[in-house]
């Protein structure tokens, strides 16, 4: 789901894409091996930091240290299990040095590979790193597969590729860390707005299940997800009935059936789900936001055809597979770390259908997970942009409060 669509300004130098592997398959030990690392900009006080966050829009409350910021490069693998590459920002306070508790956050949704955290510079995608690391953790998020540097094209809400792109940025952060004089504390505080609130629960599961062997789930904060994208999130962007914008509905249900067509073959061309098959170029990670709203249709009834419609109301074939893994993310286990949902009623473009049901599933697997209402805070007019900027400052008081290892 989504963050601000950005329009490219403040876009950091990222060079050429790193080149992917000819290997035929990667072996375990070559995932989160660092390929790169370039420090992009510094936050030399407190008080700089504080200034970064209230341009983000961001509450500087947190801030009492300067930051660094650096993209990492990485090696990871692309949807298929093949060797690719990918990278993430990676962002520590200043003047501390020593054993950090780490952060992993994963951002919303974007469509140029340049709406990704290590691209950019004072916008709604760096605030969270940034304020978690100006309150002193050691900060990772990952830019997702064919997003910054990464080659290909991105597999939007693919929670698999997700996952081992978080996990294996926390793995080169880790193989980075020690050249600032800093090791990265096992225990991983989980979080994540939107698409990236689906990330954090794959991570989170992930690390319980003991995917690497040093890092571990320490907490658990993802917020306003599209957890249930199936079952909750799909029919209220179809619904038409005023709970979501009309513009981020046909926004969402093309990107959709773009995205999931690139991992599980859903349909043989555009043209059989969109009225005007142009519409799959606007995905293909070069136009921006603006580029992409302004060429797409203003209801999903002018973007869909029949068949397109009903394919995304009755899910079948590749669609129903991809489907099912997205909408596994709380479904058949239990964090066994803290653990709270948040969102804001009202939110515009995830429906609060899908917090419930993820809460829902969780206590049928035997654990009560708080659900924390953001209320009525907006960001930009967003309610759901809104959510992130409010939780934020609430993450990372929680974060700070719960002892590393041992008794939480």
């Amino acid at each position: 789901m989504a963050v601000a669509i950005l329009a490219g300004a403040g876009v950091a130098d990222a060079g050429p894409a790193a080149p992917t592997s000819a290997a035929p398959a990667p072996h375990a030990r070559q995932r989160g091996t660092l390929l790169s690392a370039e420090l992009l900009y510094t936050l030399t006080s407190p008080k700089d930091s504080a200034a970064e966050l209230t341009a983000s829009g961001y509450d500087p409350g947190a801030a009492r240290h300067g930051v660094d910021a650096y993209r990492l490069v990485y090696r990871t693998v692309d949807t298929k299990g093949r060797p690719t590459t990918a990278s993430g920002l990676f962002t520590v306070p200043r003047g501390v040095q020593g054993r950090l508790r780490t952060v992993s956050f994963a951002h919303g949704t974007g469509v140029h590979r340049v709406d990704a955290p290590s691209m950019q510079r004072k916008v709604f995608l760096t605030g969270p790193a940034i304020t978690y690391a100006a309150a002193g953790f050691a900060t990772v998020a990952p830019d997702y597969l064919g997003m910054g540097t990464g080659p290909g094209k991105h597999p939007w809400m693919d929670v698999p590729s997700e996952t081992t792109a978080s996990l294996d940025l926390l793995r080169a952060a880790r193989r980075f860390a020690p050249r600032t004089d800093r090791t990265l504390d096992r225990d991983v505080l989980v979080t994540g707005f939107s698409q990236g609130a689906s990330a954090a629960l794959g991570l989170g599961r992930a690390l319980q299940a003991g995917e690497d062997r040093h890092f571990r789930l320490g907490a658990l904060a993802p917020i306003s997800g599209a957890y249930d994208f199936g079952g909750a999130e799909i029919p209220a962007l179809l619904a038409g009935d005023g709970e979501l914008e009309p513009r981020w509905s046909v926004v969402y249900a093309a990107y959709t059936l773009v995205a999931f067509d690139r991992v599980h073959d859903v349909y043989e061309n555009p043209g059989e789900v969109f009225r005007d098959p142009a519409v799959a170029e606007l995905f293909d990670g070069m136009h921006t936001g603006p580029q992409m709203i302004s060429a797409l249709p203003r209801t999903p009834a002018e973007l869909l055809t029949p068949y397109g419609r009903d394919l995304l109301a009755h899910p079948k074939g590749g669609l129903a597979a991809g489907l099912r893994a997205t909408d596994s993310v709380c479904k058949d286990w239990k964090p066994a770390a803290p653990t709270r949902l948040y969102m804001a009623r009202g939110d515009e473009q995830a429906t609060v259908r899908n917090t419930a049901n993820c809460a829902a599933a969780f206590q049928e697997s035997g654990m009560r997970v708080p659900v924390v209402d953001l209320g009525a805070v907006d960001h930009q007019k967003s309610r759901h942009l809104g959510s992130n900027v409010r939780a934020t400052a609430e993450v990372v008081r929680w974060f700070s409060t719960l002892r590393p290892g041992g008794d939480r």
